[in-house]
């Protein structure tokens, strides 16, 4: 039962393992190297200890009692009674003698006990420490709510803006912390610690900055006096115009709120904007080129499930949970939901492939810049404009890379299968190897070198042995002779073979029936099998 349990508790803890992500081990230890080792290695093996000993001693008796059970039977030739000795052989030995006599549980047993040897080295790879992905529930400071900062109407959210997202083209950086793309999460504190590639996810407050840009519908540049008159006219009906004056440049850039695209008393800092690029390659003699890119700024606030980059502070992926319900003055007066329209109007295009011409080429090309350089302008400044301070504990998911304790599932399965194999055939052994242990009667267990006189010393064959003998000669002398155990006394009796196949008559050896070459020192009157 101890066997079929142990195999039990290990499916159960691999299955544990394989769902759960290992077992959590403690990382931080000045003994963290050698309880790994004591873990993995030392732990499962003794384990298996007492189990291999039950198995070896229970085996050895099974051995060991065999001569003896076949003395109760009776009628045994010497090679499989009282010359037989399991318990000196080796197990293969034991095999082959076992199988040649027809000893089956013998037989079975050792090899049982021979299958036990499997079990240290399954023991022994059963369990690994790895270092994986871990998540675990935790908690995180939110210190910052949706509202609408005290200097929302001032510029500087929108020069810092400006300045990183300059700096982020000219040095091809990403989105700074808390910033992913269109999205601006409200800034939290991770748990302290340190881990190891860790990911932190948490439920907060965010805020998506949508540009909306598109391009005209119809671009003219028209020459003016010497300079240039832009006319475009976007999708929604409405147009702007802008002069260009060549003296000014080669390469001008310029954005202006187009009045006419807004709404009906919309105040300036939430009017759409137009962004304006002109461009002349001198080097060609080809004429002056002009683009221009419409936007319509707006942004809304969601509660939504962020994750970041604990090393590096990048915010991650970010998914909208629900609409934010709360009360606010961005959503709510004064603003009501406008998204200010502050905007930057330098672009590196010189880091573009191909240069400025390419990018003009490119029927998108300046679609696709301005919108990638107007959100991120416009998502930092968000940070900046509608999160107000709090302090409020939020719940968050972490992620990182831990030492776990693992149990293999192929040593698991191996060793829970050799366990039961080896229990229910032990209990079978053993459960048969009853009857014979009943049949066995002895006065005491057989051992000492006395205990072994004692049984024998009335038996008259030992005179046919000397003590130089081997095993060979023991054989040769008791040639003829069939042993059997005396169930009055557990005195060992030594009779003749049948002196022919069809007789029934058994003859007890005594003095005058052996060759007085040969004959045991008995007296005539006294039976060989008395005690």
């Amino acid at each position: 039962m101890w066997m079929i349990g142990i195999g039990i508790t290990i499916q159960v803890l691999s299955y544990i393992s394989s769902t759960r992500n290992g077992f959590h081990i403690a990382d931080k230890s000045l003994f963290a190297i050698s309880m790994t080792q004591f873990l993995t290695s030392f732990f499962p093996t003794l384990l298996i200890v007492p189990l291999a000993y039950f198995w070896s001693t229970a085996d050895w008796k099974v051995r060991w009692l065999q001569p003896y059970i076949a003395l109760a039977e009776g009628n045994q030739p010497a090679s499989q009674s009282i010359l037989l000795d399991y318990t000196g052989l080796n197990q293969l030995a034991v095999l082959i003698y076992s199988a040649k006599y027809k000893h089956n549980l013998v037989f079975i047993s050792t090899l049982t006990a021979l299958a036990i040897l499997l079990l240290q080295p399954l023991a022994g790879s059963l369990l690994q420490v790895r270092q994986v992905p871990y998540t675990f529930n935790t908690t995180a400071v939110s210190i910052r709510t949706a509202a609408l900062a005290a200097d929302a109407f001032q510029l500087n959210a929108f020069l810092a803006s400006a300045g990183y997202v300059d700096a982020a083209a000219y040095g091809d950086l990403g989105d700074p912390p808390y910033i992913h793309g269109e999205w601006t999460a409200a800034w939290f504190e991770p748990p302290p610690g340190l881990y190891l590639n860790g990911s932190l996810t948490v439920n907060t407050t965010g805020i998506r900055s949508q540009v909306n840009c598109v391009n005209p519908t119809s671009l003219n540049l028209t020459p003016s006096g010497g300079n240039y008159t832009a006319q475009a006219t976007f999708r929604n009906g409405c147009s702007a115009n802008l002069d260009f004056t060549a003296s000014a440049g080669n390469q001008q850039y310029s954005v202006l709120n187009a009045g006419s695209c807004a709404s009906q008393g919309q105040d300036i800092e939430f009017q759409p904007v137009v962004f304006w690029y002109y461009f002349q390659d001198t080097s060609s003699g080809s004429g002056p080129e002009v683009a221009a890119v419409f936007c319509e700024p707006m942004i809304n606030i969601f509660a939504m499930s962020a994750s970041m980059d604990l090393s590096s502070g990048t915010l991650g992926n970010c998914t909208i949970l629900d609409t934010y319900v709360q009360p606010n003055n961005v959503t709510g007066n004064p603003l009501n939901g406008q998204a200010f329209s502050g905007t930057i109007f330098r672009y590196a295009s010189q880091q573009q492939p191909g240069g400025v011409q390419a990018v003009f080429t490119d029927p998108y090309g300046w679609l696709n810049a301005t919108s990638k350089l107007y959100t991120q302008h416009l998502a930092i400044a968000t940070q900046f404009l509608y999160f107000g301070p709090t302090n409020e504990t939020i719940p968050a998911t972490l992620t990182t890379i831990s030492p776990r304790l693992f149990v293999e599932p192929l040593p698991a399965h191996a060793l829970s299968a050799l366990l039961f194999v080896v229990a229910i055939t032990g209990f079978t052994i053993h459960l048969l190897h009853a009857p014979s242990r009943r049949k066995l009667w002895l006065i005491s267990p057989p051992g000492s070198i006395a205990s072994i006189v004692s049984m024998t010393s009335r038996s008259g064959f030992g005179e046919l042995l000397l003590p130089y003998d081997d095993d060979r000669h023991m054989q040769d002398r008791l040639t003829g002779l069939k042993f059997r155990l005396d169930p009055r006394n557990g005195a060992i009796i030594a009779e003749e073979e049948e002196p022919s196949a069809g007789s029934d008559d058994v003859t007890l050896l005594s003095g005058e029936d052996i060759h007085p070459s040969t004959r045991f020192g008995m007296d005539d009157s006294t039976p060989l099998s008395a005690a």
